[in-house]
């Protein structure tokens, strides 16, 4: 079915408004998913703040012109889903795990700060830890240095108190 102008116009503008909160953007083919797994990879997309569409490329084109999504308007060619992100990582890790079960959706792309990424580019995106993760690592870090110097100042005081002792 064919859209008019102002129904393009619509798409346009709910797909520019998309891509200036986002910081990421994946594009993967779904030709042949069946309907009941693609509702299961946009209910695991809305769940994790990923906004899964399936649009025409020349609106998408046309949607992402000027903003740093722009670098990948040369591989959105073909049946495309896009998911975009406001979380760096989130459309990446939801498109990456849905396509290790599922050998039919195949990743083409994306883009993030302005780069575009290749299929080994959003898979490497998607393997990086969620933002808690880094912040407990990055807490553990600063932690380790205290605790052993706390480790080091116990022991002496115990090896002072048992030659005191004697």
């Amino acid at each position: 079915m064919s859209l008019n102008r102002s129904e393009k116009e619509a798409v346009i503008t709910e797909v520019t408004s998309l891509a200036a909160k986002a910081q990421t953007l994946v594009m993967a083919e779904y030709r042949g998913i069946t309907v009941a797994d693609m509702t299961k990879l946009r209910a695991n997309a809305r769940s994790q703040g990923v906004s899964l569409s399936v649009l025409k490329n020349t609106l998408a084109r046309r949607a992402v012109a000027g903003s740093t999504f722009e670098v990948a308007a040369d591989k959105m060619t073909g049946p495309l889903i896009y998911g975009f992100s406001v979380d760096a990582v989130a459309a990446a890790r939801v498109v990456a795990d849905f396509a290790k079960t599922n050998d039919k959706l195949v990743i083409r792309g994306g883009a993030y700060g302005g780069k575009a990424l290749d299929v080994n580019g959003v898979k490497q995106l998607a393997s990086i830890p969620s933002k808690e993760v880094l912040l407990a690592q990055l807490c553990g870090l600063l932690m380790s240095p205290m605790s052993r110097t706390a480790v080091v100042l116990g022991a002496l005081a115990t090896k002072k108190g048992e030659t005191a002792a004697a």
